[in-house]
């Protein structure tokens, strides 16, 4: 029986001197104030079984691990028809770039790309009376925690500093791919991308995607196995920016990163596992947080290859 305790106490000992190394996301001053030195990881089973490290209980803002949930609610709204407006490929440039898209004229790369993240956003204001809502009591459902809420200076701070979405979005409405005003698109982006979330709330809530779709919690099919499968795929393709190859290649789970500082993981019919650390490589991932994630899978022996 793997001693995941044990294996979490070492990471995190063994990770204290990649703390110092890094820029934290300096772009959005909120984010700007949180101490280097942070640290948490968490690991859940699909039994249930809790263990983690460090400010493991500690909230963050998630950023664009909200992708997940909203990319969730899309599917559940209009199921494969997203795919006539957003794209499936790792998009090789970084995740605000403005190129791609008029080369291939308004249609972003994928889904967990501020543009394609927008273009989703969009669906779901399609789907819902009351997106944010809906949006907040998913992610409390999945993660078992009915406290988990947005953390209003975040989005704030995004707004009065989010001039390159801004382009993004009216870019994308330009090719007639956006059907809600920019604004409002804006709006809802800049929520999901403010809620606060700890390293266990993000292990809880990310755990359907270990089980096939369904939440352990509350017995919910949240997507199809397929479905479930797919977005895994997408998440180890795309989910880490454009660093996935290389975050495959030394990690080797399918995985989803936000410029908070968060990395979520998992390994299907097995587990789910977060780390936050909130200094930022060159290619916007935690830094510490790529590495400690490197060492579970080395010292578990759990990936999927």
């Amino acid at each position: 029986m793997t001693d995941f305790q044990t294996i979490l106490d070492e990471i995190h000992h063994e990770i204290r001197p990649l703390l110092a190394q890094g820029a934290v996301a300096d772009y959005i001053p909120r984010l700007a104030s949180v101490p280097h030195e942070k640290f948490g990881m968490a690991v859940v089973t699909l039994d249930g079984q809790l263990y983690q490290t460090g400010a493991a209980t500690e909230a963050f803002s998630v950023q664009s691990i909200s992708k997940i949930y909203t990319l969730t609610l899309a599917l559940q709204a209009i199921g494969d028809r997203l795919w006539q407006r957003v794209g499936r490929e790792p998009s090789g440039n970084a995740f605000n770039s403005l190129v791609q898209l008029e080369l291939e004229n308004g249609l972003p790369r994928n889904p967990f790309i501020n543009a394609g993240a927008l273009v989703v956003a969009d669906v779901v204001l399609a789907a819902s009376a009351q997106p944010r809502t809906q949006l907040l009591t998913e992610i409390r459902r999945r993660a078992d925690n009915h406290g988990l809420r947005d953390d209003p200076e975040v989005a704030i701070s995004e707004k009065a500093h989010g001039f390159r979405n801004a382009a993004l979005a009216n870019f994308i409405r330009s090719f007639g791919n956006l059907d809600h005003p920019v604004e409002e698109v804006l709006d809802f982006y800049f929520y999901q991308c403010s809620l606060a979330m700890s390293c266990v709330d993000l292990a809880r809530g990310f755990l359907f995607l270990a089980n096939g779709g369904r939440c352990p919690w509350t017995g919910d099919t949240v997507l199809s196995a397929d479905q479930a499968k797919r977005v895994n795929a997408l998440m180890l393709t795309c989910g880490t920016y454009d660093a996935a190859g290389d975050f495959a290649y030394h990690v080797g789970m399918p995985a989803k990163s936000g410029v908070g500082g968060g990395i979520v993981g998992v390994i299907p019919n097995r587990l789910a596992v977060a780390v936050w650390s909130p200094a930022l490589n060159a290619k916007g991932n935690s830094l510490a947080g790529s590495a400690a994630l490197e060492l579970f899978t080395t010292k578990t022996g759990m990936s999927i290859f």
